[in-house]
């Protein structure tokens, strides 16, 4: 409703500077800090009036005198040098919400056909899952649940790197120090003991101390690499084997965050159909790469210095060097003729555009409880019949900001490779690191040196086995909320306990992750989360249970609420200025969702949505605690404010959703 308002309004204001002064002006629309300053408010006039010579006040008052013949403005008023301050019609307005859906599936319609792929998730296949993953798992989700309610078609892909450094140190584990078998791990992983996530965790963390024990160790790593990308070997069948089977560990984790994937693309059928030949044969023949032949890269192919030291915008963030002590990422083969991950990276992004020439082969992987099935890529086909992956118009890449030189990379291959337009529409979707702060750390039994402790935030380690696995937070975190669920409904069964609890802990969690700009590092606390005051995951899903438990009373009251009863003649009796004004700016706030989210989308920042869904929960609370809804007399009165409870409700639970947060029965 409101992003509809403001368009009509923005459109008129377009006629209007191009009928009277041939001009084409970006309109910005502001929101006046009270209700009797205007619902929106104009700046443009000042703009016009200084490219057209004529005192900006004029401008306004013409422009002003336009806007008044618009349906649904009640009245406009110039104020100030020029601004010009739009007064909507509060009862049209209100009734329009009514219809919203109606109108945000037909907004939906005109959307873009192409299809939005969106890879997040990503995390190496080699241990458990831990806390910094998960940031990144909540927001491409969100974006996903974003786009999608927009109207866009969106695939999710996460990216499976089963044939990399990290699976390969685990590889190097299990043969060299534990010397194990692949039918060993095979069995390790069948005993329903062990947590064989868990156990990888420690391995890799093993592994590190390994390799400094005696440097010369970790040509182990690059044979181990080779031997994996070639296949056929015992150091291959054990990766394939690791690999898949922390897979599913992690889809479980995911899972209880509310997590889905449409596709897992590995990277071994990249290597193994030749997608990666493809892209070389290409990036050769345009002579994006060369063979270097002396100094550090000597006997490596290398991207030209032109393509990799390119400025590309990535989202967030900016980058034209790599990070220091890191592998020089211009780096495509290196010496031992192993692709680097930037090299594979290109391949998997040209077939994401549909540009390689090859597809992969496709089976399915395992089904989500509502029967929806999850692909995997294979080395040949099956008897199944896939959906069409791939073929993406816009891909955005949800990787973490530490890789934005390498995403840059990325985009200067397919540029090198003549394909300008889909190097724009490669979106990095970057983000920083999830961190602890010294309390969850004592929380969690992490020992800290006294440095640490005075430190703001802890950084996690995988290689030193320093953080927080995803299981053990979400677990200690419904712990938490079930001690405080347990105190409160005493009379209620333990699985009803127990289910409130799970959806107030992925709430919180959710929620904390989201709150923050994906440009600010976050120091996770499990206090702070879980606080059901203030801006936390359980003070918004609070305000719906809020909502919901008045018309649960109304209806053990005896009672109904009758739809009917608002009639126009009601909206325009009780929205009315100034008694109307607190009603009016609960319900306009309310009707902002769909702007929200198309702002989200656009600057790729779900804080936005975050942030919108505490000041309506607030905005609300504020309300429930001024008014009386069940014991109001005037039944009139009664039905415009069960009305209006229902329309946040709504609201509320909509956004929350985008946010993949569920709304409990009880709090």
């Amino acid at each position: 409703m409101f992003l509809a308002t403001q368009a009509k309004i923005q459109q008129a204001v377009r006629e209007f500077a191009h009928e009277r002064y041939n001009l084409e002006p970006n309109v910005i629309v502001n929101q006046p800090p009270r209700p009797a300053m205007g619902d929106m408010a104009l700046p443009l006039a000042m703009e016009l009036g200084r490219r057209v010579g004529k005192p900006p006040r004029q401008v306004a008052e013409e422009l002003a005198a336009e806007l008044r013949n618009i349906a649904g403005v009640a009245k406009v008023e110039v104020a100030g040098p020029g601004y010009v301050n739009v007064y909507l019609n509060r009862a049209d307005y209100a009734a329009g919400l009514s219809v919203q859906r109606e109108q945000a599936t037909a907004e939906s319609a005109s959307k873009p056909s192409g299809k939005i792929i969106v890879e997040h998730t990503n995390i190496n296949p080699n241990k458990a899952a831990h806390i910094g993953h998960l940031r990144n798992a909540a927001l491409g989700d969100t974006l996903v649940r974003l786009l999608r309610s927009r109207g866009n078609s969106v695939e999710v892909q996460n990216y499976i790197d089963n044939t990399g450094v990290q699976v390969a140190d685990v590889v190097v584990g299990f043969l060299y120090l534990e010397k194990k078998s692949a039918a060993d791990v095979a069995a390790l992983i069948s005993n329903p003991s062990v947590r064989f996530d868990y156990y990888c965790w420690d391995l890799y963390a093993s592994v590190s101390h390994f390799y400094e024990e005696d440097s010369t160790r970790v040509e182990l790593r690059g044979r181990t690499l080779q031997e994996i990308e070639h296949g056929g070997n015992e150091a291959s069948r054990v990766a394939e084997t690791v690999a898949m089977a922390i897979v599913r560990y992690h889809l479980a984790t995911m899972f209880r965050l509310n997590v889905e994937y449409d596709l897992l693309p590995r990277e071994s059928e990249i290597l193994h159909l030749k997608f990666w030949d493809q892209a070389f044969q290409l990036l050769r023949e345009r002579g994006a790469i060369y063979f270097e032949t002396e100094g550090k890269n000597k006997g490596c192919w290398v991207m030209r210095q032109e393509e990799g030291n390119r400025e590309v915008e990535t989202g967030i963030t900016t980058e034209t060097e790599p990070q220091a002590g890191a592998e020089d990422t211009k780096v495509i083969v290196r010496s031992n003729g192993t692709v680097t991950y930037v090299g594979k990276d290109i391949a998997y992004q040209l077939w994401k555009f549909g540009l390689l020439g090859k597809d992969f082969w496709y089976r399915p992987f395992q089904s989500y409880p509502d029967g929806r099935v999850l692909w995997v890529s294979a080395t040949e086909p099956d008897s199944s019949t896939p959906p069409t992956f791939g073929r993406g118009e816009k891909v955005y890449n949800v990787i973490d900001v530490r890789q934005s030189y390498l995403q840059n990379i990325v985009a200067a291959g397919l540029r090198a490779l003549g394909y300008e337009e889909q190097a724009v529409r490669s979106i990095h979707f970057s983000y920083e690191m999830v961190a602890l702060s010294p309390r969850c750390c004592a929380d969690m039994g992490i020992e800290l040196s006294p440095e640490d402790r005075k430190r703001p935030y802890v950084e996690v380690s995988g290689r030193r086995g320093l953080g927080v696995k995803a299981d053990d937070l979400v677990d200690r975190l419904i712990q938490e909320a079930l001690r405080e669920v347990q105190a409160r409904h005493t009379e209620e069964s333990p699985e009803f306990r127990q289910r409130i609890a799970r959806q107030i802990a992925i709430g919180a969690l959710r929620y904390f992750l989201l709150k923050y700009t994906c440009n600010a590092v976050i120091a996770f606390d499990f206090k702070e989360a879980l606080n059901f005051e203030g801006e936390t995951g359980p003070y918004v899903q609070y305000a719906v249970v809020r909502a919901r438990n008045i018309f649960r009373k109304l209806e053990a009251e005896g009672g109904r609420f009758d739809a009917a009863l608002v009639t126009p003649a009601v909206l325009d009796r009780f929205l009315a200025a100034p008694d109307g004004d607190p009603y009016w700016e609960l319900l306009f706030l309310a009707s902002k969702l769909e702007a929200v989210t198309e702002q989200a989308i656009i600057t790729t920042e779900p804080a936005a949505v975050a942030k919108y869904a505490f000041q309506l929960a607030q905005s609300f609370n504020n309300f429930y605690h001024r008014f009386r809804i069940l014991t109001e007399q005037d039944e009139s009165r009664k039905a415009f404010l069960l009305w209006l409870v229902e329309i946040v409700d709504r609201q509320l639970t909509a956004t929350l959703d985008l946010l993949g947060i569920e709304v409990p029965e009880a709090m």
